[in-house]
């Protein structure tokens, strides 16, 4: 692929889920933009919805990470006990107006798509119209960690759950698209699963990546960052590795691409 046969070009990202292993996201998109290339339209799910949404609100990556870094994942003062969930997603809204310009979809710079699952129909939810941080809260609300988001009356929770590489809305739309996979899937030995949490992790990895396997083969360059793997979903230490391995996958497999 020649850099100048992108020029004009509707260019599409689809990120996926993964947690912290998602701030690779972040690291893709700045070796994206390094080599002005700037998409257009964003599709994403959970950590990728985050990450999806503050690039299109016109976030620098030192500012995504920034968001990241600042939000708290497991605030004690932020337990529920009158919600299904251990943390209540509700209470995360004020960080959102911290780092958002824009409050509706329509007021973003660039096309976003985010998706959720409703948890009382057990279908996917495709938000791209209307308020945006409770779609943005609700599509990366992790069962059983965070609260479902309540939507005009219905619960909304981790888009991931039944769409965790949602290309679909790019397809007609791009006529180039670039996709950047986290939730990284690998063998695991047997004293790595010791207690129900990790049993629950491990489990909801296995889940998210049957879900998306079949549609990694849609996008014209896929980036599917190495190492992740040892990267815990919600442990904020990793963050900073994440977008640095996302970094320097996304600069080796674009100067191949290029070329």
């Amino acid at each position: 692929m020649k850099p100048e046969t992108l020029t004009n070009k509707t260019i599409g990202l689809v990120l996926s889920g993964g947690g912290v292993k998602g701030m690779a996201h972040i690291g893709t998109l700045k070796a994206l933009n390094q080599r002005d290339i700037y998409p257009d339209n964003i599709s994403g799910v959970s950590a990728g919805a985050l990450v999806g949404g503050l690039y299109a609100d016109g976030s620098s990556t030192d500012d995504m990470l920034l968001f990241f870094k600042e939000t708290p994942l497991l605030k004690y003062n932020f337990v529920t006990v009158n919600k299904p969930g251990l943390f209540d997603t509700d209470k995360y809204l004020p960080f959102f107006e911290d780092f958002f310009t824009a409050h509706h979809f329509g007021g973003l710079e660039k096309r976003l798509t985010v998706v959720a699952t409703n948890l009382l129909k057990g279908k996917p939810k495709y938000f791209d119209e209307g308020e945006l941080f409770t779609p943005l809260l609700a599509s990366a609300a992790l069962p059983p960690v965070f609260s479902p988001v309540n939507i005009d009356g219905q619960l909304y929770t981790d888009g991931g759950i039944m769409n965790n590489f949602p290309v679909g809305p790019l397809v007609d739309d791009c006529e180039i698209i670039f996709g950047c996979y986290a939730s990284t899937m690998r063998e695991v030995g047997k004293g790595q699963i010791k207690n129900a949490l990790q049993i629950s992790q491990r489990a909801n990895l296995l889940m998210l990546h049957a879900n998306a396997r079949d549609k990694l083969c849609v996008p014209d360059l896929l980036f599917v960052p190495e190492e992740l793997g040892g990267i815990g979903v919600l442990d904020k230490k990793g963050i900073d590795k994440a977008f640095v391995l996302g970094y320097d996958y996304a600069n080796r497999k674009l100067d191949e691409w290029l070329q």
